[in-house]
């Protein structure tokens, strides 16, 4: 897998290809209340992390984000949605993926 071509603009990058696996995938009670609610699609959110579009991260950490594909180290995307802020972190081993609100950190 190419990683650097994770660093161009966003705007340039067509997110297609799952690069890694969630495992097992888990909202917390305020990102719950939003897809119940139908403010969040969640299935489009784990889709964007897992192929690599990270959403609003500062380019730091889309560096960390780059070097945990090679290691398998903790994942982390930002995005906003409806004026919500969700965070999507997937666990440094792997095995599980959470939806969370940054509050709810």
């Amino acid at each position: 897998m190419d990683t650097q071509t994770l660093a161009r603009p966003q705007a340039a990058i067509t997110y297609d290809t799952p690069l890694f696996r969630l495992g097992r995938c888990v909202a917390t009670l305020g990102v719950d209340n939003l897809i119940c609610r139908g403010d969040v699609n969640p299935q489009e959110l784990l889709h964007r992390h897992q192929c690599g579009d990270w959403g609003e991260m500062p380019p730091e950490d889309l560096a960390v984000n780059r070097r945990a594909l090679q290691d398998r180290s903790r994942l982390m995307s930002v995005y906003k949605v409806g004026g919500k802020t969700i965070w999507v972190i997937t666990d440094a081993d792997w095995a599980v993926t959470t939806l969370l609100l940054p509050s709810e950190y």
